[in-house]
């Protein structure tokens, strides 16, 4: 028989693009994500990523009208289209797709806070440090560079750094270009998790600009997030 949901806790699932050469590490990693955000939210959580076949299907298997949390960092065909389409394909019925992770409200919060403690620790001055904001943007689809910006503008509103330069993955300004900067420099990768591009473009990028500032771990990874992902869910759910 399968599971009931009880419509005032809908099962909530985490859904990440995981990495289709090597589907393993990016599952073990959203599971690891979903244990987390469970004990925070106290409502069941999967995890599941596009990448590795049969997985999504796998999560959502049984659930009525579930939460679905799309780990990613902006709204592009990924998660408006591709995860639509194995959503509907997977046979659920129903379900409720928030914004993705890089456009929660709080994240700006979050991020400025982890921001100030880092610069504090590397003695990085105020208003006198350039924040590098690497992403992975899209020649194709203007959403991804959008809520790049929109997250950028935000952070560079707090007037805590000199300059908040933008670099992509895919599109210009690429992230060589937006590394090579005098003074005080970090880099703040604006990813979900530690793989793909923050492992191999990024490096690749920032030692062809010669920078030699510090890199952050993508904000995906850092510690403090299942509590957001918990609080953000929450939100939805009573939104409901």
């Amino acid at each position: 028989m399968a599971p009931v949901t009880d419509p005032a806790r809908p099962v909530t699932v985490l859904v990440s693009h995981g990495s289709p050469s090597d589907p393993d590490p990016q599952e073990a990693f959203i599971a690891g994500m979903a244990r987390r955000v469970e004990q925070s939210s106290g409502v069941e959580t999967r995890g599941a990523t596009l990448a590795k076949t049969g997985s999504l299907e796998a999560a959502v298997a049984g659930l009525d009208a579930p939460l679905i949390y799309p780990l990613f960092m902006t709204d592009g065909w990924f998660v408006s289209t591709a995860l639509q389409n194995r959503l509907k394909a997977s046979g659920l019925a129903r379900w409720r797709t928030g914004l993705p992770f890089g456009m929660q409200p709080g994240l700006p919060d979050l991020t400025l806070q982890r921001l100030r403690s880092e610069m504090a620790q590397r003695q990085l001055p105020k208003r006198e440090t350039t924040l590098v904001l690497a992403a992975h943007g899209s020649p194709s689809d203007p959403r991804p560079a959008r809520a790049t910006r929109a997250f950028g503008a935000t952070l560079e509103a707090s007037r805590l750094f000199r300059a908040v330069r933008i670099g992509f993955v895919d599109e210009a300004p690429s992230l060589e270009e937006a590394a090579r900067v005098h003074g005080p420099a970090l880099v703040l990768p604006f990813f979900a998790a530690r793989a793909g591009h923050v492992l191999t473009d990024l490096p690749e990028a920032l030692d062809s600009a010669g920078f030699e500032g510090p890199v952050l771990d993508p904000i995906g990874a850092w510690e403090d997030v299942p509590e957001l992902i918990a609080s953000s869910r929450n939100e939805l759910a009573e939104a409901s």
